[in-house]
């Protein structure tokens, strides 16, 4: 190669002339450079098109596309539902071929557990209730010893023996509700009447 000779190419975004003193080195990376850059040009510019991200957005879909700032995005497409897959009655899932079967007495067995438990919670439950209701005295606690010449105290303590209410009252009705459900329906008509 001559003094005189060289090598020229440009891109939108760089011009690059090679010449006798250049390096070709520098040239092949410089080229690399250059035929990357409309990757990554095409990577900037990306557009949500209600459930679709595209590159290029038709004219038609122009109107009703955002261009999505801050880098890549990453699709995943949702599982298709399996059509033969259907519900029974209060949303369980059917056991599948895959599941293995439990033994009906051992299911029995297991659900009398359960029906333990949770009647052993409700109890628990009912009786931190009572005591916090007793505590409580209908919004009139007793004053402790610090609690007389600070209202502020008092009044504090009061808000937060309502609060512990409320959430007791939610814990028993919870309890309750998973109760009547292990139970199949039949409400524990015992507790629900004493708490009434």
């Amino acid at each position: 190669m001559t003094a005189h000779s060289f090598v020229s190419f440009s891109h939108p975004t760089l011009v690059c002339t090679v010449t006798a003193k250049t390096s070709w080195r520098v040239a092949c990376v410089v080229g690399v450079l250059a035929a990357c850059l409309p990757v990554a040009q095409a990577q900037d510019r990306i557009f949500r098109c209600g459930n679709e991200y595209t590159n290029s957005p038709t004219p038609a879909q122009k109107k009703d596309c955002k261009q999505i700032e801050g880098g890549n995005v990453t699709v995943v497409p949702a599982a298709k539902p399996n059509p033969g897959a259907g519900s029974r009655a209060g949303g369980q899932q059917m056991a599948s071929a895959d599941q293995p079967r439990v033994d009906p007495a051992q299911q029995k067995a297991r659900d009398s557990d359960a029906r333990a438990i949770l009647e052993g919670e409700l109890r628990r439950a009912e009786a931190r209730l009572a005591d916090l209701q007793r505590d409580y005295n209908n919004g009139q606690p007793e004053k402790k010893t610090d609690e007389l010449r600070n209202v502020a105290r008092y009044q504090e303590r009061v808000a937060e023996l309502k609060a512990s209410i409320t959430r007791a009252e939610a814990d028993v009705t919870g309890i309750r509700r998973e109760l009547q459900r292990a139970t199949g329906g039949a409400a524990n008509a015992s507790s629900s009447a004493s708490a009434r």
